[in-house]
């Protein structure tokens, strides 16, 4: 069975060809432009392709609430041209297949407890760290959604009492993202992440702040597993010095053999940049 998958970024989409069983069979990059001109390519890219059914993980905010009348739409971006855009309705209308919708995170968390590192679990949150921050949650075997999607990389986090840095989120200062995304780290340093490998202040800082999160999220969801993906993860440095601090931020209150290994707790994404499309692919699967 031919499924088509879309990754929806803000930077680039990933249109995707793959079967019933995460395998990618064909893609191709396009630059996210305007929508006229990056939904045309799109449309053209599948309507030859004779797809069985269409997933969909898009960068958001986003409406995923069947019942509203904006469900498919990118929502409230500052992405130009993109707010308020009917994304599902305008894939429908062009390829005329089933499609399954969710962010971008969420699809890759479907990816991950499908076929990467958390298969098999039922309780896992999986968070991307690049440009942005952001985070999916699976709860007993569902994506949880609630009002909107998770927002994670908002939430509100204590600065380090060394730190002065005012954050780069122009909503909340010094919230996650505003604190611990790439454009936050090249602000507060200087130079791009890549550039800083070296520079273990820059690190143990980071480290502090993700791990602050981490610790917040153990304790509200108790997941039996975090995956940490995104492009700042690829700092590998970072996986031993977040795993220590969420140790000792805990501080013992949670006692569970998981928390004993925390490298089997605290794991990096595990299908090797391919876990967003293999995701759109399961939720192509799903809307049949």
């Amino acid at each position: 069975m031919l499924l088509g998958a879309l990754e929806a970024g803000g930077t680039k989409f990933v249109c995707a060809l793959g079967d019933e069983n995460g395998k990618i069979i064909d893609r191709v990059t396009i630059p996210t432009d305007e929508p006229e001109v990056t939904m045309e390519i799109v449309k053209d890219y599948f309507k030859r392709k004779h797809i069985a059914a269409l997933g969909v993980a898009s960068f958001g905010p986003v409406d995923l609430h069947k019942s509203s009348t904006t469900y498919g739409y990118i929502t409230s971006t500052p992405k130009p041209g993109w707010a308020n855009f009917p994304l599902v309705k305008t894939l429908e209308e062009a390829i005329k297949v089933p499609v399954g919708f969710d962010t971008d995170v969420n699809g890759s968390l479907l990816g991950e407890v499908t076929y990467g590192s958390a298969k098999g679990l039922k309780d896992v949150v999986y968070i991307t760290i690049g440009t942005g921050i952001g985070g999916g949650i699976l709860v007993n075997g569902k994506v949880l959604h609630g009002v909107i999607h998770s927002e994670m990389g908002h939430m509100l986090l204590k600065p380090r009492e060394d730190d002065k840095f005012e954050g780069v989120c122009p909503f909340h200062g010094n919230c996650f993202e505003g604190m611990a995304s790439g454009p936050a780290i090249e602000k507060r340093w200087g130079r791009k992440a890549e550039e800083l490998s070296d520079k273990k202040e820059v690190w143990e800082l980071e480290s502090y702040y993700i791990a602050q999160a981490l610790a917040n999220l153990t304790m509200i969801l108790s997941p039996r597993k975090i995956i940490l993906g995104g492009g700042v993860m690829k700092q590998e440095q970072l996986f031993p010095m977040i795993r220590e601090k969420v140790v000792k931020n805990l501080n013992g209150y949670i006692q569970s053999n998981l928390l004993e290994v925390p490298e089997k707790y605290i794991v990096p994404a595990g299908l090797k940049g391919d876990q967003g499309i293999i995701g759109c692919l399961e939720l192509a699967k799903n809307a049949l």
